[in-house]
């Protein structure tokens, strides 16, 4: 059993137990459901950098990344650092956040929220709503395309922006559909952990034109999102590189202004 299956196995537990702690009319009732919701794809369209910057304390794969910043001064900073938009994990187990992050982060900032998280019931895009999020992640390795498809329409109903992860052609292939804003392609092999620039450049071209064309993991400087630009990206995922500073927003706007330089 891979990373991925594990997670999603200790996904549905979750979700099933969160179900019956918390049902569904008091998330809808919740005062943030009612919010208007902003934009991510829209702030992609419109940027020359088109960063999305990730409050990330620890992963799989590199175990605690940054555990002692307090989230809302993340937040606060990478929207002064001009940011397109934010990622925030509610992974608790895997990943060390939680639905309280977003929440903070929401409280703090104006900036179009992702919640990255691996959704598998149409009850966390209503948790995604009612806490905060703006868009939310549905990652095409643990879904089918009826998933895909319910789940991205679902999210569309509530006001809520849909991003895609894919790492191949095959997943590319299940998830093209019309209920989707932006297709982020994951440069990080699940299996092996392995990052390369190339998995981007190669479905760039197989992408349409009338998604946003999302690059993620292993960006970790100018030259990288200088070499993806021509392959018509126009958001760029940066979680660690930021994270494992001491100040995620000052690095954040450094990196911004060499990349308008």
């Amino acid at each position: 059993m891979n990373i991925l299956d594990k997670i999603v196995k200790d996904k549905r537990v979750e979700v099933a137990l969160r179900k019956k702690v918390i049902p569904i009319k008091q998330l809808e009732n919740s005062v943030l459901f009612d919010r208007k919701t902003v934009s991510l794809a829209k702030n992609l369209r419109n940027s020359n950098t088109g960063i999305i910057a990730e409050h990330k304390r620890r992963s799989p794969s590199k175990s605690i990344i940054n555990n002692s910043l307090n989230v809302q001064d993340v937040a606060k900073g990478y929207e002064n650092a001009g940011v397109c938009g934010m990622s925030v994990l509610t992974d608790a187990k895997y990943f060390g956040g939680s639905l309280d992050d977003l929440l903070l982060v929401r409280a703090s900032c104006n900036l179009p929220l992702l919640r990255k998280e691996f959704i598998i019931d149409n009850y966390q895009i209503l948790e995604a709503k009612a806490y905060g999020a703006d868009v939310i992640l549905l990652i095409a390795a643990i879904l089918t395309k009826e998933d895909i498809k319910e789940f991205s329409e679902f999210a569309k109903n509530l006001q809520l922006d849909v991003l895609l992860e894919v790492h191949n052609e095959e997943e590319l292939n299940k998830s093209i559909m019309p209920s989707i804003d932006m297709l982020g392609v994951n440069n990080r092999n699940l299996k092996t952990f392995e990052v390369s620039l190339d998995i981007s450049k190669a479905l760039s071209k197989i992408i349409p034109d009338e998604f946003v064309k999302v690059s993620e993991s292993g960006i970790s400087s100018i030259e990288a999102i200088k070499e993806l630009q021509p392959y018509g990206y126009q958001g760029f995922l940066i979680g660690e590189n930021f994270m494992k500073t001491d100040n995620p927003g000052e690095s954040a706007r450094n990196f911004i202004n060499d990349l308008e330089r």
